[in-house]
C-alpha cells in the first residue's frame, strides 16, 4: 500500500510540475543545452585526435627539394624521346658529328657559319611540312638555364640527374624559367630559327650531355636515364675542339711537307755552286 501511495504521490507531483507554464520551455532549453554540449565535445575530441596523430597537415611546398627528388625517381625510369610534339612527322635534318664516324657522315654533320664549318654537337629537327611545332621536354627534370641568344636562337637547359642535361636551341616563346620543374612531354617553347644554322629553317637544335660531353642523341632516344648514367662516355673534347685540333694537325703536316722542298732547293744550289767551281778550274787549265 505504501509503495502505491508513493507512486501516486510522484505522479501527482509530476503532473503539477508539467502544468506550470515554464515547465515545457525549461525542458526544451535543458535538452538543447545537452545536445549542444554533446556536439562541442565531439568536435573537440576530433581536433585533439588530429593534433596528436603525428602527421603534419600544413601546407606543402610543391616546388621544394622533395618534389625534385620525386622527379629524379620518376625520370630514372623514363626513356629519352625526341623533343617534339609529333615524332612521326619529325625529320633529322643535320645529324650529330661523330669524331669516330665515317668521313662522308662527318661532312654531312658540319654546319657552315661565319665562313667556317663547325661540327654539330647535337641534332637539328624539323617537321616534314616545314611548319612551326611545339618543343617539349625529352625527359623530366629541372630547368637550369633560360637564355636569349640571337646566334643560337635562344637556349633552354634541363638537368635530369647529376651531370646529365638536355639542351634546346633555336626556339621561341619560351614557357619556362630557371628553377621550373617539368615533366616529360611538357611544352617548353616553340620551334624557331638561328643565325648559326639558317639553312635549317624552322627547327630545334637538341643536345644530350653527360658531364659536359655531348653524346649522340639518336643513340639514347628510346633508352633510360639509368642507361646513360651507366654508359662509359670517353672524356674527349667536343666536336668543335676536335675540328680545331684537326686543323692544327693539317697545318703542321703542310709545313712538314714544305720542308723537303727547301732541302731540295739547298741541294740544287750546292750542285750549281759545284758546277761553277768546276767551270772555273777548267778555264784556268786552258789558259795555262
Amino acid at each position: 500500500m505504501r509503495e502505491e501511495e508513493k507512486k501516486t504521490s510522484q505522479d501527482s507531483s509530476f503532473k503539477k510540475f508539467m502544468k506550470k507554464r515554464w515547465a515545457y520551455p525549461a525542458i526544451y532549453i535543458a535538452s538543447a543545452a545537452l545536445i549542444l554540449s554533446g556536439v562541442l565535445w565531439f568536435q573537440n575530441s576530433n581536433e585533439n585526435a588530429s593534433d596528436t596523430d603525428g602527421f603534419d597537415y600544413g601546407e606543402t611546398d610543391l616546388t621544394g627539394k622533395g618534389n625534385e627528388d620525386a622527379v629524379e625517381v620518376n625520370n630514372a625510369m623514363e626513356n629519352f624521346v625526341l623533343p617534339v610534339e609529333k615524332a612521326d612527322g619529325a625529320v633529322i635534318q643535320t645529324k650529330f658529328y661523330d669524331v669516330h664516324g665515317e668521313e662522308a657522315a662527318q661532312e654531312e654533320a658540319l654546319v657552315f657559319y661565319n665562313n667556317t664549318y663547325q661540327p654539330n654537337a647535337g641534332i637539328d629537327i624539323v617537321m616534314e611540312d616545314g611548319k612551326t611545332f611545339e618543343v617539349r621536354a625529352a625527359l623530366s627534370g629541372t630547368v637550369t638555364k633560360v637564355e636569349e641568344d640571337a646566334t643560337l636562337g635562344n637556349v633552354v637547359e634541363i638537368q635530369h640527374a647529376e651531370g646529365i642535361v638536355t639542351r634546346y636551341q633555336s626556339i621561341t616563346d619560351m614557357k619556362v624559367k630557371e628553377g621550373s620543374v617539368v615533366e616529360q612531354g611538357d611544352t617548353i617553347a616553340q620551334s624557331g630559327q638561328s643565325q648559326i644554322n639558317q639553312e635549317a629553317g624552322e627547327h630545334v637544335h637538341f643536345e644530350i650531355r653527360k658531364d659536359g660531353v655531348a653524346v649522340n642523341p639518336e643513340e639514347f632516344v628510346g633508352k633510360t636515364l639509368s642507361q646513360l648514367e651507366k654508359a662509359e662516355i670517353a672524356e674527349e673534347s667536343t666536336p668543335a675542339e676536335d675540328a680545331a685540333q684537326e686543323g692544327s694537325t693539317e697545318s703542321a703536316d703542310d709545313e712538314s711537307d714544305a720542308a723537303p722542298s727547301d732541302e731540295g732547293q739547298s741541294e740544287d744550289d750546292g750542285a750549281s755552286n759545284e758546277d761553277e767551281t768546276d767551270a772555273d778550274t777548267s778555264s784556268d787549265s786552258q789558259e795555262s
